[in-house]
């Protein structure tokens, strides 16, 4: 997300699961829903560096 983001792309899609490691499908590259405030709050800091916004 942080590359993707510095590279300027207008979007981010992210998996969610709860439970990552039991998940039916793609479990090893969804984010644990318990992580989304700290991944958002990371993003957020390096858009608004860039002069960009998160929404």
């Amino acid at each position: 997300a942080r590359s993707i983001l510095a590279a300027g792309a207008d979007g981010l899609l992210v998996e969610l699961h709860p439970d990552p490691p039991n998940a039916l499908s793609d479990g090893e590259q969804a984010l644990i829903l318990g992580d989304l405030p700290a991944f958002m709050a990371e993003t957020s800091r390096i858009a608004a560096a860039m002069g960009r916004e998160i929404i």
